[in-house]
């Protein structure tokens, strides 16, 4: 659950969801399927069928201007190492600032600035865990504070902080913050303008698309003093553009369009040293991206075709897809993928899976249709066993550590319970009787759609409790503090924004440790409902 999963169906939403994430995420044309399904159908999410704005109405000489080249980007394949690559020093080189004990992500998740370890397991996989994604649609895998997800430092006192390249960056980040639209729509202007063979690569309707740009150069630029944090959240990026048909020589194409679009609205920061730093920051950026997609081709490729085998429709509104992919796919319970459908070209949705690995290499998913949205509707009143979508790679940290004894607190709300029953068959297939404890929240009776699974299993494990928490009766959040308490116990989270909200102020306030909590992204599942 982006960045990504729960609400499994366009709470899905995620990190990559729909536009995509990262300030470019081409895309690559989805081939059509044999027999032929139409390229264009009804939406997914609550997205407009409509175009996008994409560009205000700007003198055309401006655009085709004076244009800061990037020469000095590798390209993919050219080397998998992760290096840093400066263009002409103009100015003293950057000093490292102290680590953010947190620091956000573009998905709208705060992440700690050091995530615990990923599974050894994934670690052949095509995707070894990271902390968290921009494809993530649900973003699992984050642990934020409690309320909606705090903004990057701002004010004076952050502005100054750091290397000279740092402080430039900043201050233009400052400054344009008023017209981020602008500049966003300004950017693409110049983007599409320039370089016109790339619009074919990106989604008809840009809103999503427009609205991550900004948030994730935000991102990598406020922390773009703390390596750790800057080179793991752009290892991501890469790797995961790779389902786009993202090419390194795109990249400097990309630059060129932010520093113009930057210098035409940062009129009072806005200098050659200024524009010298941005330089330096936007070649490091894309050279980190670069590197980690050509270490990840190696191993895995950029995406996975998967055959729906498939399709129970639990509810009018809620079907289990299950699929095959052409090729092994490593992950681990609890993560998400993003997915693709036929009848949306270039329209990506996350999704967590819906049980642990499975022996037969099957992948399920619990879809909810959100109203007017474009995949979620198409995955439960339109695919059929026989049709064929597209997967990204795994990605996702929300998932059981088993180097330690603690209990497991699930709270899972609507088709958030799919990634929770994975939680619970991955501690059963590695034998250690923890106590699970599961909240399994719903509007109403008949929204329990998968209850008659989690009681199974926990009549096949005694360390398993599951309750059935429905709204009228009981809060969800009342009930986890009823039957506390937890400290000893590891908390996931898994639904509604609402729910998630509600759930972390519960635990935060029994006690629970803000490092011991993990859940969705915040901001990827207020989109999936909009």
């Amino acid at each position: 659950m982006d960045a990504p999963t729960t609400m499994s169906a366009e709470n899905g939403t995620s990190g990559d969801s729909g536009g995509g994430g990262g300030w470019f995420t081409p895309r690559k044309p989805v081939a059509a399927r044999p027999g032929g399904s139409d390229a264009a159908g009804s939406g997914e999410r609550a997205e407009p069928e409509a175009e996008g704005r994409e560009a205000p109405d700007v003198d055309q000489d401006h655009i085709t201007g004076r244009r800061t080249p990037f020469t000095s980007i590798r390209r993919v394949g050219a080397g998998g190492a992760a290096t840093t690559v400066t263009a002409e020093p103009q100015g003293p080189p950057a000093s490292p600032d102290p680590v953010q004990p947190t620091v956000p992500w573009p998905d709208g998740s705060e992440r700690p600035a050091h995530e615990h370890p990923a599974d050894p397991r994934a670690a052949s996989g095509p995707q070894a865990p990271a902390a968290g994604p921009l494809d993530a649609g649900h973003e699992p895998s984050a642990r934020p504070a409690p309320g909606a997800p705090p903004a990057p430092p701002t004010g004076t006192a952050a502005a100054e902080a750091g290397s000279p390249d740092a402080i430039r960056v900043r201050r233009t980040l400052g400054e344009i913050e008023p017209v981020a639209d602008k500049v966003t729509s300004y950017f693409y202007a110049l983007l599409f303008t320039r370089n016109p063979e790339l619009r074919a690569l990106f989604p008809a309707a840009m809103d999503s698309q427009r609205d991550r740009l900004l948030r994730a150069l935000l991102t990598a630029a406020e922390h773009m003093d703390d390596p750790g944090v800057l080179t793991e959240y752009l290892q991501h990026l890469g790797r995961g553009h790779r389902k786009y048909g993202t090419d390194a020589s795109h990249y400097p194409a990309v630059g060129e369009a932010l520093i113009g679009a930057l210098s035409r609205y940062a009129t009072t920061t806005w200098d050659e040293e200024t524009e010298a730093a941005w330089v330096r920051t936007y070649t490091t950026i894309s050279q980190i991206m670069i590197d980690a997609a050509a270490e990840n081709e190696r191993h895995a490729p950029a995406w996975w075709h998967a055959e729906v085998v498939s399709h129970d429709l639990r509810t009018p509104d809620i079907a289990v897809v299950t699929v095959r992919p052409d090729q092994p796919y490593p992950f681990l319970a609890g993560q998400y993928t993003s997915l693709e459908t036929p009848w949306w070209p270039r329209i990506w949705r996350h999704y967590s899976f819906a049980s642990a690995p499975r022996s037969d290499g099957l992948l399920s998913f619990h879809v909810k249709a959100v109203p007017a949205g474009w995949v979620s509707n198409a995955l439960v009143h339109r695919a059929r066993p026989g049709d064929v979508l597209r997967l990204g790679p795994p990605a996702g940290s929300m998932t059981v550590d088993h180097t330690t004894d603690n209990g497991l607190l699930c709270v899972g709300g609507g088709t958030g319970i799919a990634p929770i029953k994975a939680l619970v068959e991955d501690v059963a297939e590695h034998g250690a009787r923890r106590p699970v404890e599961v909240f399994y929240g719903a509007r109403t009776d008949h929204d329990l759609y998968d209850i008659d699974t989690m009681l199974r299993l926990s009549q096949a494990h005694p360390w398993l409790e599951v309750r059935a928490i429905v709204d009228g009766r009981t809060q969800l959040p009342d009930a986890v503090r009823e039957f506390g308490p937890w400290n000893e116990y590891d908390a996931y989270l898994s639904g509604p924004a609402g729910m998630i909200r509600s759930g972390v102020d519960a635990l935060r306030g029994v006690g629970v440790p803000y490092e011991r909590i993990r859940h969705d992204s915040l901001d990827e599942l207020v989109a999936a409902a909009d």
